[in-house]
């Protein structure tokens, strides 16, 4: 989740393949674009002003499992009538209806509902909805943390909730240095091999989660497969000579993968 303390590199890796850091919604959306706004944040001095609560949406639908442990997190829960099938954390979030979706969104399920606001990832039917008089916040996934600090913030302000939304930054921010500063590594560092799925689809330092990596100086193996390519596709035979100290699993949902089933693949016996 988006409020984690790290005190290892075992914690940072569960954080990176629960949440993605907060961001990453997809494999192939994470990291390729920047935050996009229905409108940036007023930052006036009478924006920091009290407002009366009606002024703020009391009826969000939200398609984006990181918007919504977001809005959990500011204190905006309540104001959720509705979230996506894969919103699923926290786990007040399934006490409200879950069966719409994210990535094929029915505006005609969405509006029937009648929101005020409703946040997505991707504005495919944003036209759609702004046409019906629903007002839309779009939260792509983010590329760096400064990405991430910024929508947590945008949504405190377009939900009434800035000041929880600072102090949510903030402790986000302590925490990670706090975990960077603890972990140590090797003298000859460590390398790693981030799997997205069994075809050995892989990520970069260039993606959110590889930044995140590369902050407690993990050196990633993907680096020279494919350059140019944030996710490449990997191949058996080029891990196993990669010998990667560190395997993360991002496919042990999905794809049911695990320590033993990677250890029992041809040829990477050999990986220590």
């Amino acid at each position: 989740g988006c409020v984690k303390r790290f005190t290892s590199l075992a914690a940072l890796a569960a954080f990176l393949l629960t949440a993605a850091a907060c961001g990453d919604d997809s494999k192939e959306s994470a990291g390729t674009t920047a935050p996009d706004t229905t409108t940036a944040p007023d930052t006036s001095p009478a924006a920091t002003e009290p407002a009366p609560e009606d002024e703020f949406p009391q009826a969000i639908v939200s398609l984006s499992p990181t918007a919504t442990e977001v809005l959990f997190a500011i204190g905006a829960g309540d104001q959720v009538i509705a979230v996506d099938e894969f919103s699923n954390y926290p786990a007040e979030a399934l006490d409200k209806p879950h069966d719409l979706s994210g990535f094929e969104p029915n505006v005609e399920a969405i509006a029937a509902l009648d929101p005020d606001l409703v946040i997505m990832q991707d504005p495919m039917i944003r036209p759609q909805l702004e046409d019906l008089g629903i007002a839309v916040w779009i939260g792509p996934a983010a590329a760096t943390f400064d990405d991430m600090y910024s929508q947590i913030e945008q949504l405190g302000a377009a939900t009434g909730h800035i000041a929880e939304a600072a102090e949510l930054v903030g402790q986000m921010q302590t925490d990670i240095e706090a975990a960077v500063a603890a972990a140590t590594l090797p003298p000859e560092g460590l390398t790693y091999y981030h799997e997205l799925d069994p075809t050995l689809f892989s990520l970069t330092s260039e993606t959110f989660a590889g930044a995140v990596y590369g902050l407690f100086g993990l050196t990633n193996i993907a680096d020279t497969a494919e350059p140019g390519n944030p996710y490449p596709q990997l191949n058996a035979e080029y891990v196993a000579i990669a010998n990667p100290d560190l395997i993360f699993l991002a496919d042990t949902k999905c794809c049911e993968e695990s320590p033993e089933t990677v250890a029992a693949r041809p040829g990477w016996d050999g990986i220590a």
